[in-house]
């Protein structure tokens, strides 16, 4: 079943958010580095490249069904946070923009019929609550945490032990 251009039109917008993403956690890394938090920055390393391996699964679901993709360009990210905390609370605001906008192409794809999406989407409906758990979670121990020097050093190692 080919993608009708509706739903290719609406993932491709997608895989350039995802790739949009990606560069989001690249430019954390960059400045969890700068602050000598290297753990937070190989976490945002890994989870750049999960943003660039979800764009390249939405890519493969179009391809396959014989539509085109098209690459946009992609917006410069922010490069400054206030605070580790911040960071990591800008990283679960933005992954619920994420779920919101997986969602919407689901319901684009049951309008128009699409059963061939549904199981690519359903990968991404359990993935992004794992997502949001993440970032969510994280966030919240750096709340915790606060001036608490130790302890965020302690969080910063356990971060940089993240494998995938």
């Amino acid at each position: 079943m080919e993608i009708s251009k509706e739903l290719q039109d609406a993932i491709n917008d997608q895989i350039n958010f995802e790739l949009y993403s990606g560069y989001i956690y690249l430019s954390m890394a960059a400045y969890f580095e700068s602050i000598n938090l290297s753990g937070m920055a190989h976490w945002m390393k890994i989870q750049a490249g999960e943003e660039y391996e979800h764009a390249m699964r939405f890519w493969e679901h179009v391809s396959d069904r014989g539509g085109r993709v098209t690459l946009t360009e992609i917006k410069a990210p922010a490069t400054q946070w206030d605070s580790p905390q911040a960071a990591f609370e800008n990283a679960y605001e933005h992954e619920k923009i994420v779920t919101g906008r997986i969602f919407k192409i689901g319901e684009l794809a049951k309008k128009l019929g699409d059963k061939s999406a549904i199981p690519m989407l359903n990968w991404f409906y359990k993935e992004q609550v794992e997502e949001e758990e993440q970032t969510q979670r994280i966030a919240g121990l750096l709340k915790q945490i606060g001036d608490q020097k130790g302890a965020l050093f302690m969080l910063d190692q356990k971060l940089g032990a993240r494998e995938k």
